[in-house]
């Protein structure tokens, strides 16, 4: 099976946080991806969790993606969907920290679905999330869930990613490749950091690069965190990643979902990799994180977590 293979090859390849000698991945790793803390937060999340498991409702779900490798029917009961098609309870934990830790104030995920991973970003965080699902009955379940739960701090939106980012002038005609990311003022917080670790590596250039950047599209909304999570094909995910592209600062995170799902999808996150725009990649094999920082050298990470 091609994701067994792919695995194994990421496990021959992929270290941990020696050897790494950016102190912003450095920090990141050991501060967030290996946080072994137990927040009270969690306890909301696995709640979310348990209340979709218990959910017995069968809903007609419409895929617009890759499909499943699970379900043989689009008649589907929302505690099956629950077990298979969210994130797991550990990358939800992970994705909460990393909204913290990363102080993200605005978020835009592509593939709510039942709002598992939505609720990881929400909860305990001051943070503004757009989500955007395509089915219709999903929507609906995720959305009865956020307002179960108290996420006041959800904006859901129905419809095909690119329509409702269109609406909305997110969703920026021809290519991007030429695009550079403009600076941001976030870079202050990466300062309030690194001033607090005596004990980290010392090789990247704190400052922000100078210049004129390349402005970016009037009114555009601009994203802390992207994480795509709705369709596992090469071309829309390529896609995907150049039209929103402007919507990208400096100090932004782009989160790809199943990057190694497919020989496909492998063959996308390569070409994200090589991206002019694109500075600093980490390959923990469920996600792919992207980050754009014009202060640090162009350098890839594969990382177990």
């Amino acid at each position: 099976m091609f994701i067994v293979s792919a695995y194994i090859k990421f496990l021959l390849r992929s270290t941990n946080q020696h050897g790494v000698h950016s102190p912003f991945v450095y920090n990141l790793i050991t501060k967030c991806f290996y946080d072994r803390k137990k927040y009270p937060v969690y306890d909301v999340l696995k709640k979310y969790r348990k209340s979709l498991l218990k959910d017995k409702r069968k809903i007609q779900v419409q895929d617009f993606g890759a499909g499943s490798r699970v379900f043989k029917s689009n008649v589907r009961e929302v505690s099956k969907m629950a077990k298979t098609v969210g994130i797991s309870a550990k990358r939800a934990r992970l994705l909460n920290r990393l909204v913290r830790y990363l102080e993200i104030d605005q978020a835009l995920e592509l593939g709510t679905s039942l709002g598992i991973g939505t609720a990881a970003m929400a909860a305990g965080n001051p943070v503004k999330i757009t989500t955007i699902e395509g089915c219709p009955e999903t929507a609906a379940i995720a959305k009865e869930k956020f307002q179960e739960f108290g996420f006041d701090n959800i904006q859901l939106k129905i419809g095909r990613f690119e329509e409702v980012l269109g609406e909305s002038g997110q969703w920026s005609e021809g290519g991007n490749s030429k695009f550079q990311i403009p600076n941001s003022d976030s870079l202050k917080k990466e300062s309030r950091r690194q001033a607090t670790d005596t004990h980290q590596p010392t090789t990247d250039n704190p400052q922000p690069t100078t210049g004129n950047p390349q402005p970016v599209t009037r009114n555009l909304q601009t994203y802390d965190l992207i994480y795509f999570d709705g369709n596992h094909q090469k071309k829309a995910t390529l896609e995907y990643f150049e039209k929103l592209l402007p919507t990208a600062h400096n100090d932004s995170v782009f989160i790809f979902d199943d990057i190694h799902w497919s020989k496909e999808m492998e063959e996308a996150w390569e070409e994200i990799k090589a991206h002019p725009a694109v500075r600093v990649t980490i390959d923990t094999f469920s996600w792919g994180f992207v980050f754009f920082r014009r202060e640090q050298e162009k350098e890839h990470f594969t990382i177990r977590v």
